[in-house]
């Protein structure tokens, strides 16, 4: 192609006019010769009215049919669910700080020397961000425990949480069942099921979600509540301002990324645009680590799509020297590294150094910052805004949200439900 071109839209899956935006998909272009080239991947073009610029240009993974500005789509019932959870999430994160700082312990729990958070999926990863933020700050160790059974250092002055939002987690049952047999302090943190009986029957102190949605959107009532429990307990100071720091953020962020907001003003919805189509890897450093994981789960679950995650320093002791093979795969891989400026220098140094590589290495990235004046905040607002991305990638997947059929299937196959023979399109079609 010659250096001047006259850009021609070739290609327009997605024309749409909507609160003073426009958008087109681009394919190709003719150059001064009148020859066609397509380019390398589409790009995305948001005119709007209301922009500085006149028009913004977004590389997209694949063009998707979906338009993520036709409020049409929203109103779908696992669409309009999940958008309700996302727009309740900083409301959530208010009450479940309100009723944590009203829960009771036992006396003696004042003196534990160690807690076990055990847990699986969504709720594990509120124990993660709480190790994560309060690293240098907690009076006591804090293990996270993903499996069955407990481990061997837990003693009569370990607090053993069990977090399960159905109560009915087969690992988070199992670990329990071991602290019933030991002098171990207990408490459990669920909305029902079979823990909440455990509680009752043993008299185990048992915080009780009141939040009614999938165990990933109860994110605010699995973690806030541990936030104010360590407060209560003298392990971490009063983090009563960093709570309301962090709601007023997320009501910003909220206003900035729901889906009212077109995309040529809204970066969670030209970010998941980016995603569309590709194999995402999140990297993220100390506190932000617990997010990345959370942004990788999100994309599995709501999404329905492939997604990893990788810790800034470790990163760059091994995962930096496979950005060059397979070839083909290369082009499929978007890396999202969510940043801070929080994270000490020689970790910030180390984007720097990480970005050049993927440069280098020719690797689609993108930096995400964090909002926020404290660690609490920026960790919280790239939680929502990596669960408003999900979202809006599980939308131009055109896959329900909500729904986790896999998931179900290994609780049903784990249980004997399942019978030898029936094909998976069977099973799912039979448990919708």
């Amino acid at each position: 192609m010659s250096g001047s071109f006259n850009l021609i839209l070739i290609l327009s899956l997605s024309t749409s006019v909507s609160l003073g935006a426009a958008q087109v998909y681009v394919k190709g272009v003719f150059d001064g010769d009148s020859s066609f080239a397509c380019l390398a991947r589409p790009v995305a073009i948001c005119f709007s009215r209301t922009c500085a610029s006149p028009f913004q240009v977004i590389e997209i993974g694949e063009a998707s049919m979906v338009d993520l500005d036709d409020m049409s789509i929203y109103e779908q019932p696992g669409n309009r669910e999940v958008s309700r959870q996302l727009a309740e999430f900083p409301e959530q994160c208010h009450r479940a700080w309100e009723r944590a700082l009203h829960f009771g312990f036992p006396e003696e729990y004042s003196r534990i020397s160690s807690i076990v958070i055990a847990g699986v999926g969504g709720s594990a990863i509120g124990g993660d961000l709480l190790s994560a933020l309060f690293l240098t700050e907690s009076k006591v160790p804090l293990w996270i425990h993903r499996d069955y059974g407990l481990p061997a250092f837990v003693g009569d002055n370990t607090l053993v949480i069990a977090s399960s939002y159905s109560g009915n987690t087969e690992e988070t049952l199992a670990a329990m069942r071991d602290a019933l047999r030991s002098q171990v302090k207990k408490l459990i943190i669920t909305s029902d099921g079979q823990l909440r009986s455990l509680a009752e029957s043993a008299g185990i102190p048992v915080f009780l979600i009141d939040y009614q949605a999938p165990p990933r959107a109860a994110f605010p009532h699995n973690f806030i509540p541990l936030v104010g429990m360590l407060q209560k307990l003298g392990i971490v100071s009063d983090k009563t301002a960093e709570l309301q720091e962090t709601i007023e953020i997320l009501y910003r962020l909220s206003q900035e990324v729901n889906e009212a907001k077109p995309l040529a003003l809204n970066p969670a919805k030209q970010l998941a645009t980016r995603l569309y189509g590709r194999l995402v890897v999140i990297y993220g450093a100390e506190s932000l680590v617990p997010v990345a994981r959370r942004w990788k789960t999100q994309i599995n679950e709501n999404s329905k799509s492939w997604a990893f995650f990788e810790a800034i320093p470790e990163l760059n002791h091994n995962a930096v020297e496979g950005y060059n093979f397979p070839h083909d795969l290369k082009e499929k891989i978007f890396v999202v590294l969510l940043r801070s400026f929080s994270i000490r220098e020689e970790n910030l140094r180390r984007y720097q150094a990480t970005v050049k590589l993927l440069e280098e290495a020719k690797i689609t990235h993108q930096v995400v910052e964090a909002k926020g004046k404290t660690k609490l905040s920026q960790a919280m607002s790239l939680v929502l805004f990596g669960d408003y991305v999900s979202f809006y990638l599980a939308l131009l997947n055109q896959t329900d949200p909500i729904p986790t059929y896999s998931i179900d299937f290994v609780k049903r196959y784990l249980g004997g439900a399942w019978h030898e023979g029936t094909s998976m399109k069977e099973e799912r079609k039979e448990h919708r």
